[in-house]
Order: structure tokens, then C-alpha cells, then sequence
């Protein structure tokens, strides 16, 4: 047999916890999402082709990488 008080304290303390592990639970799940989504890395952003002639055809590779645990798509690509 379980003492009313001691059972109303310890429902009182659930309703105060509860939405402390409703925030825990949350943030974990967004942690995990962040994590496991794609992310783009261009190690050289930025490539100095230094002194080209006039009517010169230059070119320079840049790579690209995806990392994360789910697949980049690249939808558009604006040169600039």
C-alpha cells in the first residue's frame, strides 16, 4: 500500500520533469539530423590563374566533396 502523499510528490515531480526529457529527446533527435545531413566542402575556393595573355584559353578543376551521411544534390550552379 503506497502512502497518498508520498505518491502525490512523486507526480509532482513527473510533471516537472517531463517536459525537461521532452527537450532532451528533442535536441537529440535534431542532433542526429544535423548530423547525418549532406554537407558541401570545397577545400580551394579560390585559384589565381596570375598573369593570362590577351585571347589565352585557360581552365582549372575545382572538386568538389560531399560529406555526411546522406547524398548532396547540387540543383543549380551559378559561375560568377
Amino acid at each position: 500500500m503506497n502512502n497518498p502523499i508520498v505518491e502525490g510528490k512523486r507526480i509532482q515531480r513527473m510533471k516537472i520533469f517531463r517536459p525537461f526529457i521532452v527537450v532532451v529527446v528533442m535536441l537529440l533527435a535534431v542532433a542526429g539530423a544535423i548530423q547525418a545531413a549532406p554537407r558541401l566542402v570545397i577545400p580551394e575556393t579560390v585559384f589565381n590563374f596570375g598573369f593570362v595573355p590577351q585571347n589565352s584559353k585557360i581552365s582549372h578543376v575545382f572538386w568538389l566533396y560531399s560529406k555526411g551521411d546522406d547524398s548532396l544534390i547540387v540543383l543549380k550552379v551559378v559561375p560568377g
